[in-house]
C-alpha cells in the first residue's frame, strides 16, 4: 500500500479503537524498511520482567510475539499512557442513539407509517366495498400526475389532511442535533461533518484555522514524538533527526494573515523569497536565495554603548582634519564660511570698509 494509505488505516485505528499497530521491518543498519499495520483487535499488550510485549492473534496459526522495538504503537487518550481509549466504546450512547433514530427514520418515512389523508366513511363498508373505495381512491387522485384534481366523495364521506404533528417534529431536532454531538467527540468542528446550519462565508475561514489549530495540531504532535521514539535508531537520533509535519498549505485560505507572516520573516532575514515561493508552489527567481536583515539596528546589549571613536564626527572635526592635511591654511574664524541670511533672506556681504552691514 502507499504511505497515504497507511496512515489513513493508522488514523482510523487509533480514532475508532484508540490505538495504531504496526510492525517495524528493518534492514542490518538498523533503519526503518518496511511498516505493516496490525488490527487492534488483534493485539494483547503485556509486561514481562520490566519490558513490554505484543501478542498478535493469528487466523488458524500460532499467535506471534513481537518486542516493543519491532512495533509502532500510536496510543490515543488513555488512563496509563500507553493503552489508549475507545473512542466507540466512550461514546456507545451517543452513536447508538444516532443508530436508532436513523433506524426509526428509514421505518417511519420507508414503511409508509404515516398516512398523507385519511378518508373517512359514515357507514360500515363491507370488505368488497372498502378496497373498491381503496382503489378507485388510489387510481384517481394518487401520484405526482393526480395532483390538485377535483376530488368527489359520496356518502357524506369526509377527507381529512394530516402533517407532521409536533412531537414527530422534534425527530427531525434530534437528528440535527446528533451531528455536534459525533463531532464533539473526535474535537471537530461541525461544519468539517457538513453542517453549516452556524457557519457562514464570514466565519468559515477563521473555522478552517481552528480546526488546524485545535483538532490536527494535537494528533499531529503525538505522531512525530512517537515516530521520533520508536522508529529512528540510535545514530539518527544523535544527529538530531526529527519528524515535523508542515501545515501552511492547511492555512492558505487567510491569504492576509499569510501575506504578514511572510513578510516579518522575510524581514528578520529568517527566510528568503525562494523560500516563500516554494511554500506557495512558485518557481524559484534569480537572486532569490539572498536574506536581508536591516541596517539600523544593534544587538541590545551595545545600546547605549557606541565607543567615541566610531561616533559620527562633527562638521568642524572634518573641516579641520581636511586643512591639516592639506596645504592651505587654515581660514581665520572671523570669516564666515557660510554666509548667514538677514531677516529677509537676503545674504549679508561684507561693506567697503570691510564691515559687515546689518
Amino acid at each position: 500500500m502507499t504511505a497515504m494509505s497507511l496512515r489513513e488505516v493508522g488514523m482510523a485505528h487509533v480514532l475508532l479503537w484508540g490505538n495504531s499497530y504496526a510492525e517495524i521491518v528493518r534492514n542490518p543498519m538498523g533503519q526503518v524498511v518496511e511498516l505493516w499495520p496490525i488490527t487492534p483487535n488483534r493485539v494483547q499488550i503485556k509486561q514481562i520482567n520490566g519490558k513490554l510485549i505484543y501478542i498478535i492473534q493469528m487466523n488458524h496459526e500460532p499467535n506471534v510475539t513481537l518486542s516493543r522495538e519491532n512495533v509502532l504503537h500510536i496510543p490515543g487518550l488513555g488512563f496509563d499512557g500507553l493503552v489508549g481509549y475507545s473512542v466507540v466504546g466512550l461514546a456507545a450512547k451517543a452513536i447508538g442513539l444516532g443508530m436508532a433514530m436513523e433506524t426509526f427514520g428509514s421505518r417511519y418515512f420507508g414503511a409508509g407509517t404515516h398516512p398523507g389523508v385519511i378518508v373517512s366513511h359514515p357507514g360500515k363498508l363491507s370488505p368488497e366495498g372498502g378496497k373498491k373505495l381503496q382503489e378507485s381512491l388510489t387510481t384517481s387522485y394518487s401520484g405526482l400526475g393526480q395532483a390538485h384534481r377535483l376530488m368527489l366523495l359520496e356518502e357524506n364521506m369526509k377527507l381529512e389532511k394530516l402533517g407532521i404533528p409536533p412531537n414527530d417534529s422534534q425527530f427531525l431536532e434530534s437528528r440535527q442535533f446528533q451531528v455536534p454531538e459525533i463531532a464533539r467527540w473526535f474535537n471537530l468542528p461541525p461544519h468539517k461533518l457538513k453542517d453549516l446550519t452556524k457557519s457562514s462565508f464570514s466565519n468559515i475561514e477563521s473555522e478552517q484555522i481552528s480546526f488546524v489549530t485545535d483538532s490536527i495540531l494535537p494528533w499531529l504532535i503525538r505522531l512525530e514524538q512517537n515516530y521520533k521514539m520508536q522508529l529512528f535508531n540510535a545514530t539518527e537520533k544523535k544527529r538530531g533527526m526529527y519528524f515535523k509535519h508542515t501545515v501552511e498549505g492547511l492555512l492558505r485560505g487567510s491569504a492576509k494573515d499569510r501575506a504578514v507572516f511572510y513578510r516579518t520573516l522575510w524581514g528578520l532575514g529568517a527566510i528568503s523569497q525562494n523560500e516563500i515561493r516554494e511554500k506557495e508552489d512558485m518557481d524559484p527567481i534569480e537572486g532569490g536565495d539572498e536574506y536581508f536583515v536591516p541596517l539600523n539596528m544593534v544587538p541590545l546589549s551595545q545600546a547605549g554603548k557606541v565607543a567615541a571613536s566610531e561616533a559620527r564626527p562633527s562638521t568642524t572635526q572634518v573641516l579641520d582634519e581636511g586643512m591639516e592635511n592639506s596645504s592651505l591654511r587654515a581660514i581665520p574664524s572671523q570669516i564666515p564660511l557660510i554666509a548667514p541670511q538677514d531677516s529677509d533672506g537676503l545674504e549679508a556681504r561684507s561693506g567697503s570698509n570691510g564691515k559687515r552691514r546689518n
